[in-house]
């Protein structure tokens, strides 16, 4: 799809030329410096005399405007299953605005879309929930204990920590208002103080804040924050906010997005913010796409899956392998050289260095089982297979690591034999003669 729809964009251009030179008219602009023009003056060139009647020129305005991009993707595909034996559709590469992201997203990644976390506070136009609760107070922290009683927490915070536990989130980002600023962990800091306090990943989560905001209308442009990003406890601290719980405990790489200046802006506003926003949200969602180092995890015994651990050097933070299929995503940021270590409990580990250039890399590891000093194989604490590999455990055992024992045990049995048979023939004594 996103080789067909660069295919798109150049046929736009030619159609919406030609749609744009018939349907209206003429090209208005100036002319320009050095090109002489009747009576010397600069004019805008137009395709028609100025005698040529409406009705003359609406006979050429078919379609009532121009096309969208979603209209000629539709002409398009109308057009390749007409005359398929005849034509073929392909792509020559893509635009400076990318336009083939949204099918980049469809095809690759899959969303999943809150539209409110606090929905009694929305009705109630409210910070707090119904029970007068911050609930970006309301998680564990890090640093102090908040909450440590799962089941005292408010509901809306139980339901969010039971949907990252559920689902093996990527990333992921809220949207506040009160500010215009890509926020980032960590939210807090060890001693309170407001000062800046970044997490293992922090050149990562500043290259994510700062693909949102130089994608928005005029966040980067901010005054108060350089580059329209901050760290949250250089900003103000917080202490129990979702954003640091989900990178500790979710493997998810969380903003906290402040979209306005004004925490109820007017509803005749919000297609301007969704305007400014837009683009930021797509080249957000896209570049978990676009960058960072992802694959699978095997068994070099039997080709099966591992729920192991992907860890980089020198960042001191784990990102966990799926349990069902071995898949991990690591974000990174692009052109940079890492060394990846893959990691298994009863598997050797395995790692390998890598360099991010413009785009994602794919790096599968097959690992290799532990054996022990008498060269057994260490039995996968995952294995839940025992109507097999239990068998042939049970069959390998006496020639592996316990071989002396066993030979012990058979020349003690022997021996034991061996003695009793001796006792036998001593106790029936030498034949005697009949009288």
């Amino acid at each position: 799809m996103k080789l067909f729809f660069s295919l798109l964009l150049l046929l736009s251009t030619i159609i919406s030329l030609s749609r744009h030179c018939i349907a209206r008219g003429g090209l208005w602009g100036s002319v320009p410096s050095g090109l002489n023009t009747s009576g010397g003056a600069s004019h805008a060139r137009h395709l028609f005399e100025d005698h040529q009647t409406q009705s003359q020129t609406s006979t050429f305005d078919l379609s009532g405007g121009y096309m969208t991009n979603s209209d000629l993707e539709m002409a398009i595909k109308d057009f390749g299953r007409r005359c398929s034996n005849i034509s073929r559709i392909y792509s020559i590469g893509k635009s400076v605005n990318g336009v083939p992201l949204a099918t980049l997203i469809v095809e690759n990644i899959h969303l999943h879309i809150l539209p409110s976390l606090n929905p009694d506070g929305f009705s109630l136009r409210r910070r707090n929930n119904a029970n007068d609760i911050d609930l970006n107070r309301d998680f564990p922290d890090q640093f102090f204990p908040i909450n440590e009683n799962e089941d005292a927490r408010q509901p809306e915070t139980r339901a969010i920590m039971n949907w990252l536990r559920e689902i093996k989130f990527t990333a992921s980002a809220t949207l506040h208002g009160g500010a215009l600023v890509a926020n980032y962990p960590w939210d807090g800091t060890q001693d309170k103080r407001t000062n800046y306090y970044g997490c293992p990943d922090d050149d990562t989560f500043r290259f994510m804040a700062s693909i949102y905001s130089h994608s928005h209308h005029n966040m980067s442009a901010s005054t108060e924050f350089l580059g329209g990003i901050t760290n949250g406890a250089a900003w103000y601290p917080i202490y129990g906010g979702m954003q640091d719980w989900n990178y500790i405990h979710a493997g998810c790489f969380e903003l906290t997005l402040e979209v306005s200046d004004n925490k109820w802006p007017k509803a005749a506003e919000l297609p301007v913010l969704w305007n400014y926003n837009k683009m930021s949200m797509l080249n957000l969602v896209a570049s978990l796409v676009k960058t960072g180092v992802h694959g699978r995890i095997f068994s070099s015994v039997d080709g099966r899956p591992l729920p192991g651990s992907i860890t980089i050097k020198r960042i001191n933070y784990t990102v966990r392998a799926g349990k069902h299929l071995g898949n991990y995503h690591r974000l990174l940021v692009p052109r940079e050289r890492y060394e990846v270590i893959a990691t298994m409990p009863g598997y050797k580990s395995k790692n390998t260095s890598i360099w991010l250039d413009k785009g994602p890399m794919t790096v599968d590891f097959i690992l290799d089982p532990e054996v022990s000093v008498k060269g057994a194989v260490l039995q996968n604490i995952y294995d839940c297979n025992c109507s097999t590999k239990c068998k042939l455990g049970f069959v390998e055992f006496p020639w592996g690591a316990h071989l002396e024992v066993c030979f012990v045990l058979i020349l003690i049995l022997g021996f034991i034999c061996f003695y009793q048979r001796r006792i036998r023939v001593n106790s029936v004594g030498p034949k005697r003669t009949a009288v």
